[in-house]
């Protein structure tokens, strides 16, 4: 048991959150202490209701305990935390600022393009964001990688190896075209945009720099985040 304490509280905050509020929201249905049909993204319950409360938890139900689920958990273990510890490490408020983007713009495509309509819970797209992020990154161009100890590639073609994955699992493809969509849209204007705004002189390079407000409203993510280096170094 201290072992698996020690190893959760080894995740960094933001995935050891995340994690926690997706593992206790499928525990919650599954025990039927609350009901899936009370969680999914709905916006005439949101709007007409002010069951606001969708908003957030329809990112953490993962649907019940399967293989499939485990699949999505390793997702968040390991890439939201390699990222977090990664090209986000010190700079938390940032990270969670992509997840808020990456959220509003799953929100966002749920609601105005017609293939997304039936997505109605939403974290199997931001566990695919955050692979997708990871494996574009260009510190990852040339880490190799293999699915199953058996099919060798390179980390940028992670996204579509585990889109042929989860489709063999059963699930619909409109989900992780999804995360995929969304990923692609958070590394062109974090990555992508500035080095041409950059050479064509443009005033705006980076779009996606975290407002002041939100880091603000986020700052005390800033001391978690130097406690946590000074107890690791």
């Amino acid at each position: 048991m201290g072992d698996v304490l020690q190893w959760y509280y080894d995740i960094p905050v933001i995935s050891r959150c995340y994690l926690t509020f997706a593992v206790a929201t499928t525990t919650a249905c599954f025990l039927d202490l609350v009901s899936p049909l009370t969680l999914y993204y709905n916006l005439d319950l949101i709007v007409g209701k002010g069951q606001y409360w969708r908003l957030l938890t329809s990112f953490f139900f993962f649907g019940s305990f399967s293989l499939d689920f485990l699949f999505h958990m390793y997702f968040v273990i390991r890439y939201c935390r390699l990222l977090e510890e990664g090209p986000f490490r010190g700079r938390k408020v940032d990270f969670v600022y992509m997840l808020f983007i990456g959220a509003f713009l799953m929100l966002t495509c749920s609601v105005v393009m017609s293939v997304f309509t039936k997505i109605k819970f939403l974290g199997h797209p931001l566990a695919f964001m955050m692979v997708y992020v990871w494996a574009r990154g260009p510190e990852n161009l040339n880490v190799r990688m293999s699915l199953l100890g058996i099919f060798p590639f390179s980390a940028p073609y992670l996204p579509w190896v585990l889109l042929v994955f989860s489709l063999l699992l059963g699930n619909p493809i409109e989900t992780d075209l999804m995360g995929i969509l969304v990923g692609h849209l958070y590394f062109f204007f974090d990555r992508i945009f500035p080095q041409v705004a950059d050479v064509r002189g443009w005033s705006l390079r980076k779009p996606l720099s975290t407002p002041s407000a939100f880091a603000a409203l986020f700052s005390f993510l800033n001391g978690v985040d130097e406690e946590r280096h000074a107890h690791m170094d």
